[in-house]
């Protein structure tokens, strides 16, 4: 049967039911990719194991970060339970602020605990949920579950040069642009906006897609 929905903060739960009002605009052979992750996930859950996912990017500084964070939320509202959402790159650089903007505008909570040039933050989706620690580090990071996880590589520069994820035992390419490219243009605001809520839109696709046994 289908899970039930838990509540997330007001701004971002009203996102959520938006964006899965969208999930027609999913083209199909992108359903098929999306459908890996949801099986790789109903697996886990049907045998009661517990369920690492590690969205991986080269700088773990944007499109790994924002699918984590809607991963975990994702989990949380669709009563996925055991899930650990984490991420990283093939090397650290910083959560990019325009990136943590752009997700507070959708509805997450997230809090600047530690400065530096790679600042440490706390993010919350829900009053009931525990909250995320975020901060860019390298995918095998020894803060990260390094053993039995599934890599979701989700740009394709680190797809193609990271041939090898070690402890991973199930590899998924679900690549993402980069809003980068938009960075210091009048364009950059809106680019980050579509890419949250395209990443968004296919992780909670994701997640709706795994039943209650």
């Amino acid at each position: 049967m289908p899970r039930r929905n838990k509540v997330l903060f007001p701004v971002l739960q009203k996102v959520a039911e938006q964006l899965e009002g969208e999930f027609e605009q999913i083209p199909s052979a992108r359903r098929e990719v999306l459908k890996q992750l949801s099986n790789y996930v109903q697996d886990k859950a049907t045998s009661k194991q517990n369920i690492y996912l590690n969205f991986i990017c080269t700088h773990n500084s944007r499109r790994s970060h924002i699918s984590q964070l809607w991963a975990q939320a994702a989990a949380y509202y669709y009563g996925v339970e055991d899930v650990v959402c984490l991420s990283g790159g093939t090397e650290a650089t910083a959560f990019n602020p325009r990136a943590v903007g752009a997700m507070q505008n959708v509805g997450f909570n997230i809090s600047k605990i530690e400065e530096g040039n790679n600042p440490v933050y706390e993010v919350r989706y829900s009053e009931d949920a525990a909250p995320l620690i975020a901060f860019s580090k390298t995918y095998n990071d020894p803060f990260n579950h390094n053993d039995n996880y599934a890599a979701i590589m989700t740009c394709s520069h680190a797809d193609t040069n990271c041939p090898m994820v070690l402890g991973a035992t199930k590899r998924i390419s679900i690549t993402y642009e980069d809003p980068k490219e938009f960075d210091g243009t009048s364009q950059e605001t809106i680019k980050y906006a579509e890419r949250v809520h395209q990443i968004g839109r296919e992780i909670l696709f994701v997640f709706s897609q795994v039943i209650d046994n």
